[in-house]
């Protein structure tokens, strides 16, 4: 089996001649939209519509193509001098139509017939709720000059900034125990089954980022700058007015969600003092230890092949079709797993709608956490499979919703694992995995939240040096953790390797892991209650998403989002597994 994704169903290489045909038709499809945009507003309004609606498609499909391939590629090697550049050519070309599509956007927002047109062609209808959406979009769409220079200019100043920190982060060298080893790899530690490796690795993690903070604070200062004054020009109140408008998501249900956080966030604080307590530290918990396994667990690690069998036939009992997906990323090179030198941290799952397919990266060790992981990118995939029947241009969800099916599938594996155990110490584990990851959603997740509020109200005015970030993120820790971490041992640097705070189109991608784990949460209870009359109605709900505002989507499964009463009934399901875990911990205690 292939511990490597392919990415042949794209391209074999930027030499292949598909590549290339495919790079010099990019040009053609811009001179295109670039002709039809000049000869607006004349000819038929119906015509129009088509014609700009085929032409959005080629454009899509070429450049999301090719973009995807020089993303991939530079995700597992950050020094692919070759793909950034045909990256940073794909942009150039991209924002060489920038003008024409503005142009062809305010024409479709004028038309005052343009639900009649909508009704009249079957292709149009499919696209009713884009072109309703780009009616609305008008409102915050600048000149289509204006627009043009901000989509260059973007190439070599947000997007730039971005890749510094990528570059950065990814290939920084941390000296551990003596070795040079990757950023990913010392990362991987904190899960380690000895304290004193924990406790070194995130010594040597803090001094890593000491060598590359300064580089990074001004990759974040541009960035953040270059977003509030985007934002402003486009007439949004606050970058984040513009995050919740462009995941269609209401500030009523933003209000509730971290509303119910806020009051839900002691329970929390209880499991990390348990966890404290259990392994024998007075003032909660010091950083290093937040992922720190406890109990006893089979020991098992995890091959490839047995992560494959285990997931497949756990997903069989819940869907037949994500089982079936699942095999094949396994047995057809979806997936990057380990950890090497150049590779970007974390994990990823990016779509590939043309060819009906998705790829998946990892820095799998083996651990079970590891296996949970590729669940939760699995889920992503699953995602797409269910909108792959949508046409180009309606395959995109927003924030938000994007990690629904990704956290419900943790869901299924964490709670067939704590049923399944019987033994304490192994229950006791399992437990602990779940709430170390669901801690993460929130309590983690809300000091990131609070530390991007603080950044974007702050940078307006003035830019903040590496030490002053350090002490925002700090104190965001402080309130979100509160006592259950050891505030003496925080982690100042978290605003370094998060790649979230580094986009200028995506500001604010903390709130939807929380949206995502306790929407899942109340769906996966739902699936509990309904069984399997609840499959066909969830995967309606997934196939809606591209189409629909994130509450129209909740709908679909009877929940109302801007209710606190379903935030407050997800949050609260996990008092069952906190207080079993306390009394466990206590139980277990030596």
């Amino acid at each position: 089996m292939n511990t490597e994704w392919s990415l042949d169903v794209l391209y074999k290489g930027f030499d292949d001649p598909k590549f290339q045909e495919d790079f010099k038709k990019v040009d053609e499809v811009c001179a295109a939209v670039n002709a039809f945009a000049a000869g607006l507003p004349g000819g038929d309004a119906k015509e129009n519509l088509l014609t700009y609606i085929k032409l959005s498609e080629q454009m899509s499909e070429m450049v999301y193509t090719m973009a995807a391939y020089a993303n991939l590629r530079q995700s597992v090697n950050t020094s692919d001098s070759e793909s950034m550049a045909y990256m940073g050519q794909l942009m150039a070309k991209a924002a060489g139509t920038t003008k024409a599509s503005t142009i062809a956007k305010k024409y479709v927002a004028s038309l005052e017939n343009l639900d009649e047109l909508i009704e009249s062609d079957p292709l149009l209808k499919e696209y009713e709720f884009m072109l309703n959406q780009l009616k609305e979009d008008d409102k915050y769409t600048l000149s289509d000059q204006a627009e043009e220079v901000i989509a260059k200019f973007n190439i070599s100043g947000g997007g730039g900034w971005s890749d510094l920190q990528s570059y950065l982060t990814s290939t920084v060298q941390a000296e551990y125990r003596g070795d040079k080893i990757p950023l990913s790899a010392v990362r991987n530690l904190a899960y380690d089954e000895d304290v004193q490796a924990r406790k070194d690795a995130y010594e040597a993690e803090l001094a890593c980022y000491d060598k590359i903070k300064d580089s990074v604070a001004f990759a974040l200062n541009n960035i953040k700058l270059q977003v509030i004054n985007a934002a402003q020009m486009r007439g949004f109140a606050s970058p984040l007015e513009e995050t919740l408008y462009n995941s269609r998501l209401q500030k009523s249900t933003l209000d509730a969600l971290m509303e119910s956080i806020q009051e839900y966030l002691p329970l929390f604080h209880r499991y990390m003092k348990a966890k404290a307590e259990y392994l024998g530290y007075e003032n909660g918990l010091p950083w290093y230890e937040l992922f720190a396994p406890v109990g006893k667990s089979d020991g098992q690690k995890f091959t490839i092949e047995e992560a494959r069998n285990y997931l497949v036939d756990l997903f069989s009992g819940f869907d037949q079709d994500m089982a079936d997906m699942i095999a094949r990323a396994f047995d057809e090179a979806w997936i990057d797993f380990y950890p090497r030198e150049g590779k970007v941290g974390g994990a990823f799952c990016a779509g590939l709608p043309q060819q009906k397919q998705s790829r998946i990266l990892t820095n799998f060790d083996g651990s079970f956490s590891d296996v949970d992981t590729l669940a939760h990118e699995l889920g992503h995939a699953y995602h797409n499979l269910n909108i792959e029947d949508h046409r180009v241009l309606n395959s995109d969800y927003t924030m938000p919703v994007a990690e629904t099916a990704s956290t419900f599938n943790e869901n299924v594996v964490m709670s067939a694992a704590v049923e399944g155990a019987t033994e304490p110490e192994a229950r006791f584990a399992l437990l602990e995995s779940q709430l170390m990851e669901v801690n993460q959603i929130i309590c983690d997740i809300y000091s990131r939240y609070l530390f991007e509020t603080a950044v974007f109200a702050r940078r307006a005015g003035e830019f903040m040096f590496a030490d002053e970030l350090c002490r925002m993120m700090a104190d965001a820790q402080k309130k979100a953790y509160g006592d259950g971490l050891d505030q003496s041992i925080n982690h100042p640097y978290m605003w370094v390797c998060k790649s979230h705070y580094y986009s200028t189109g995506s500001s604010f991608y903390n709130f939807p892991y929380a949206f995502g784990g306790l929407f899942a949460r109340g769906l996966y209870a739902k699936y509990k209650e309904e069984g399997a009359a609840f499959v066909p109605k969830y995967r309606e709900m997934l196939h809606a998403t591209p189409v629909t505002s994130c509450e129209g989507a909740a709908k679909i499964a009877g929940i109302d989002l801007t209710k606190k009463e379903f935030w407050q009934m997800s949050l609260k399901s996990y008092e069952k597994e906190i207080n079993e875990y306390i009394q466990l911990a206590r139980q277990l205690k030596k």
